[in-house]
């Protein structure tokens, strides 16, 4: 057998062979051209280990890894650098030093999905894309009526239909080219509209509701489009070995920070799925929303609750890190989402 690394950049890979019986170590520089990887491997041994960092266009190299009849390896490129413990950074000694970690064992790996569920992926994300847009679009109109004093009143969205009616009689208030910049904006946000509406619609079509998905769809604040989602995200629920690595994959757990008995909380690290994480935040939003029609229910308690301590960013984070445990439970207990028991019940009981 060998160990087989990559180390990847936008035009090229810089490839590394190490033979593990003779320790012999071969360097060769692949530009991207599709098929040029599969054919250098085709002279390697069959069945061999390739390491590939986690980079933005890694899909197609793991493609032609698997076409090669290789094995790829996709390497959590931060935990790798930490391991290797180098002061010097080159790409042969990166390369060198995942060939090191595999010879050895040690290797930190993520989950590969499959071609096809990286595809589909792609409707989720770009919708996701194509939404931040709309919130961009949204915000901007918010800032140009109001930089003219202009209110809409008696309706709770300026964006649904009375609401439009009432921009579209406003837009006469404005000056000559702040109103064409208006009138643009309005139309862009009919284009993401109409786009958004299209990708739902294929997302619809495209995925059958699964059993996960019918478990998924039973989380307050969660429906069919997120369900697909956090489905898609995840995966398989077995990669996780409690509700809290779940947690901290998806986004929504604090870095901490602890020295002599003092703690200091902090942001999410980076390297999370941004994807999940945006997914339980659009719950816990959600939730914040409706919260009056789920009066007694979790978790418009624990909304309100931490918000009055802690202020309402902090309150969405400990939602979203609440759904997040709770999808860990039912998908690995094949059970819907059951409302956590109350503290007073829970004393009441036991005096009892």
């Amino acid at each position: 057998m060998q160990y087989i690394a990559f180390d990847s950049h936008k035009r090229y890979n810089l490839a590394s062979v190490e033979d593990h019986v003779s320790g012999g170590i071969f360097d060769r520089r692949i530009e991207h051209e599709r098929g040029a990887l599969a054919e250098f491997l085709g002279s390697c041994e069959p069945g061999s280990p390739v390491a590939v960092e986690t980079i933005g266009n890694w899909y197609w190299i793991i493609d032609e890894i698997e076409t090669a009849g290789m094995k790829p390896q996709l390497v959590h490129a931060r935990k790798a650098k930490m391991m290797m413990a180098s002061s010097k950074k080159t790409d042969k000694l990166d390369a060198h030093g995942m060939n090191r970690l595999q010879r050895v064992g040690t290797l930190p790996t993520v989950w590969i999905p499959d071609g096809a569920l990286r595809d589909r992926r792609e409707l989720f994300r770009t919708r996701m894309t194509l939404t931040r847009q709309r919130v961009s679009t949204k915000n901007r109109i918010h800032a140009t009526l109001a930089k003219y004093g202009i209110r809409i009143e008696d309706t709770s969205d300026v964006f649904n239909k009375k609401g439009r009616s009432a921009i579209e009689e406003a837009l006469c208030l404005l000056p000559t080219h702040t109103l064409f910049a208006m009138q643009i904006l309005l139309s862009e946000l009919d284009e993401l509209e109409t786009k958004i509406v299209a990708f739902e619609e294929r997302i619809v079509a495209t995925f059958s509701e699964t059993e996960e998905i019918k478990l998924l769809r039973t989380i307050p604040g969660i429906g069919a489009i997120l369900s697909e989602v956090i489905a898609s995200e995840i995966g398989d629920i077995s990669r996780f070995a409690s509700p809290a690595r779940l947690a901290s994959y998806a986004g929504t757990t604090p870095s901490v920070h602890a020295s002599g008995g003092r703690y200091r909380y902090g942001r999410a690290p980076a390297d999370t799925n941004h994807y999940l994480k945006w997914s339980y935040a659009e719950a816990a939003n959600t939730i914040m929303r409706v919260r009056r029609r789920l009066k007694y229910h979790h978790v418009a308690d624990l909304y309100d609750r931490i918000r009055s301590r802690k202020g309402h960013s902090i309150a969405i984070g400990a939602v979203s890190r609440h759904l997040a445990e709770a999808t860990w439970s039912i998908l690995t207990k094949g059970e819907p989402y059951r409302e956590p028991a109350r503290k007073k019940e829970a004393v009441s009981s036991t005096n009892g």
